[in-house]
């Protein structure tokens, strides 16, 4: 594993066929699982855990230090599943003591410019678009789309298959299968295109859309309406993370548009 130019600490746990490209430095208690490609100008630092055949273009930084006052040097982790790849100048942040790492799931595309802070959770096949920055404990479902240069607060949470429109500033949380826009963000359709394009039958992706048009298209209040799902929508998997969704929702969840037809 010396690379020409490259500088790999001994300490560090590397698989025999990684490549790393020259003038990358990577720190003690680093582990890069086999297949991956460790492009040039990387600096891959303390509490990286690199899955199988990943992909990190130049300019990268992994496992730096949370950029959190509050931190105090404890040993946390940046783990980077299967099969991701993590475009150019991408910053990926460690975890603090709240939950000790951060996570990007597996087939994952991070683009070029994004920044995702401490503690946050991103699920598998999720697509983070270029100049995008997460705050701390950001969670992204799995199936995820974050448009370019959003900016998410810390502690939101954004479902599964929901897609983000460029630009944005996300402030609520986005609930599971939705599109999100305007300022401020809120409801304009499901992703149906998105759903369809992932094996969604016509039906799922209409009943996903009568849940949906009772929580923000009946001028209900979100407790009204999840009361009505509840009561009147077959009980199904969509149906329950919809709900879980909500509940469990911290900051609330965005608002709907008056200008949906």
């Amino acid at each position: 594993m010396n690379q020409p130019l490259a500088y790999v600490h001994p300490g560090a746990k590397i698989a025999r066929n990684v490549v790393i490209d020259p003038f990358t430095t990577i720190h003690n208690n680093v582990e890069i699982g086999e297949g991956t490609w460790i492009g040039s100008n990387v600096t891959i630092m303390e509490g990286a855990r690199i899955g199988k055949n990943c992909n990190i273009f130049p300019g990268a930084v992994i496992a730096a230090v949370p950029q959190d006052l509050k931190f105090g040097g404890e040993d946390s982790l940046a783990i980077i599943g299967d099969n991701t790849t993590v475009r150019e100048c991408v910053t990926i942040n460690r975890g603090t003591s709240a939950s000790g790492k951060t996570v990007i799931g597996q087939n994952c595309l991070i683009m070029a410019t994004a920044h995702i802070a401490h503690d946050c959770n991103i699920g598998n096949n999720a697509i983070i678009v270029n100049g995008v920055a997460l705050a701390g404990h950001v969670t992204v479902g799995n199936f995820a789309i974050i448009g370019g240069l959003a900016a998410v607060h810390q502690f939101i949470s954004i479902g599964e298959h929901a897609m983000i429109s460029g630009g944005s500033l996300v402030r609520k949380d986005v609930p599971p299968f939705t599109k999100a826009a305007k300022e401020p963000l809120s409801y304009v359709g499901i992703n149906s295109v998105g759903l369809r394009r992932r094996g969604f039958t016509t039906e799922k992706i209409r009943e996903v859309q009568d849940i949906y048009r009772i929580l923000y298209q009946k001028n209900y209040n979100t407790s009204q309406a999840v009361s009505i799902i509840e009561a009147e929508m077959e009980a199904t998997n969509e149906r329950d993370e919809i709900l879980d969704f909500i509940k469990n929702s911290s900051r609330g969840i965005m608002k709907g548009y008056s200008g949906i037809g």
